[in-house]
Formats: C-alpha cells, structure tokens, sequence
C-alpha cells in the first residue's frame, strides 16, 4: 500500500497565521494530502538553561521563536478543510492540565468530524517546564500517564468519574465526546516509553532521521509488541523535518530530507521502505512563505506518488 503523506502545517513566525493555516491547509488536502500536523514549542529562553533536545552548548534554532499555539491552529485548519486527519507530533502532554486537554481535544474531534489524532510526548525543555508544566520535570513519565487515564475517563461513557495525583473528577457529565475514539499515538524514546507505548497507545511517532536506522526502530517496537502479547495493529507516522532548497545540495553531508524536492522525494523513498505506514513532512522552517510552502509541498505531493510511493 501506499503510504499515507501528512504536511506541517504553518506555525512559525515568518507566516501570518490568521490567514496562511487555512490557505495552506486547504492547498494540501487539494494536493492531496491524508493529514495535517502540528507541533509544540511554548517559549524561546534568552539564554537557555539547556541546549536544544537537551545537548549542552547546542542552540536552540531561531525558528523557534513565536510557534503559535498547536490547537488553535488545528482549529484553524479544521474549519478549512474536510478530509484530511489532524494531528499533534506532538503536544507536551505536562505542559498542560489533563482534564481541560482532554476537553480540548474531544472538541476539536468534534468540530472536525472525528478527524483528530492525538500525539503526545513528555518534551525536554527545563525552561519550558519552569513556565508552564503542571507538575516537576522529575515526573514527567508519571504526567504523562495521568493524562492518557485522564483522556480514557473524560472521552468514556458518563459518568466520568477519576482519582489521580494531578486530577480528581467527581461523577459527571462531560462533553461534548469524541465522534470516535481519539488515536493517541506516542513516543519510544526508552526502554519504559516504548512499553507504554506497546501497552497503551494507537501508533508510535518517531523523527525520520534516516532510512536504515527507521526500519530498525519500527522493527524492534513490533517485536516488543508481539512480545507484550499486544493483539490491536500498532500504527505509525513518521516527522519528516526538511530543509527545503530550491538548488539541489551538493558535496557531502548531506541530512536526510535537505535538499531539493527531488532530493526530499528520494528521502521519503528510501524512508518508505522501513514499512512506517505514513510520514508527516515539515517544510516550513525554510520556505519563506505559505505560497511558497504549498506550491513546494504539492510538488513533492505529485512527485512522490509518481515515484510510486
């Protein structure tokens, strides 16, 4: 089968995004795309307590600064398209209170027709958890599962009832309810991340990072799997980070997705064979604009079903 492409939609500062998210969610479910995506970065510290992912002394990359918020900007993108799926890759699940996340993503569900994908992570950023996380960076794991119990209670039949260290719900109605159950797919960054996410989630969302080391990956969380007696499929979707030239990259060094469009069609190739149901491509962090980010992303579109991927 084909695997299914997703796009990144426009969250940074170069785009006005009040106008360019519907623009280019529309132009990419019209390209064709299967789904929609969006990430979280809440601040960019000046200086950082930490480098990026957490690597002493590297720094964070200026496209960080303004993301808008992931959402509001699936709403945006909801209220303009029809077809396509919307997911989160990913939201930081502490930096959010459980309960009102959860309504915020049944809602969404709701308003876009069951079209929601939830993923979700623990993040690295000890700044952004000075700022905004609702419990210890030491306990991020333990937030992490609170909220996935937390979204299982509040999406279930009512009366919604829930006891945990973050969250106490007293016997309620709570809605509105998700149109179908809610996808949560998860990380497997650790030996504990890729249990939970054998044991509790829909699909797993890696970063591309190269074709070999993909295949590799997906292989050892599907023998985990069957190990684990797991007995529902375990889905996948992919981020694909690109950095997008109109000239192809010559010389060596070459990161996978960097390049030219044929260059990026040749990378999601390579990366489709790892067997990764779908692959979510972000192009925005080096297209000027969103003209620029649609009419890029429907060429790779057209190009990469035409390679037969």
């Amino acid at each position: 089968m084909p695997v299914a492409l997703g796009l990144g939609l426009p969250q940074m500062k170069q785009y006005d995004i009040g106008r360019d998210v519907a623009t280019v969610a529309r132009a990419a479910e019209e390209a064709g795309y299967e789904s929609l995506w969006v990430f979280e970065r809440v601040l960019f510290p000046e200086p950082a307590t930490q480098g990026l992912y957490g690597v002493p002394g590297l720094p964070w990359p200026d496209f960080y600064r303004g993301v808008a918020d992931p959402l509001i900007t699936l709403a945006l993108a909801a209220a303009a398209t029809e077809r396509a799926q919307l997911g989160t890759s990913v939201l930081v699940a502490p930096l959010h209170v459980p309960f009102q996340l959860a309504r915020s993503l049944a809602s969404l569900d709701v308003a876009s027709g069951g079209r929601v994908i939830a993923g979700l992570g623990t993040g690295w950023s000890l700044d952004e958890y000075a700022a905004a996380s609702v419990a210890p960076f030491e306990k991020r794991g333990a937030v992490l599962d609170e909220v996935l119990d937390v979204c299982a209670a509040v999406w279930g039949p009512d009366p919604v009832s829930y006891e945990g260290e973050l969250t106490t719900i007293a016997p309620s109605a709570v809605g509105p309810k998700p149109v179908r159950p809610i996808p949560v797919y998860l990380p497997a960054n650790s030996p504990r991340a890729t249990r939970r996410l054998v044991d509790r989630a829909d699909g797993w969302v890696p970063v591309a990072m190269g074709a070999a080391q993909l295949t590799e990956q997906w292989r050892q969380v599907r023998e985990l799997a069957d190990e684990r007696g797991r007995e529902r499929p375990l889905d996948a979707c992919a981020r694909a980070n690109a950095t997008y030239s109109a000239k192809p990259f010559e010389g060596e060094g070459r990161r996978p997705f960097q390049g030219s469009v044929a260059q990026i069609v040749e990378d999601l190739t390579a990366h489709a064979e790892s067997g990764v149901p779908a692959i979510m491509l972000d192009l925005q962090t080096t297209t000027r604009d969103a003209a620029e980010l649609a009419d890029v992303a429907a060429e790779v579109y057209a190009e990469a079903r035409a390679a037969g991927i």
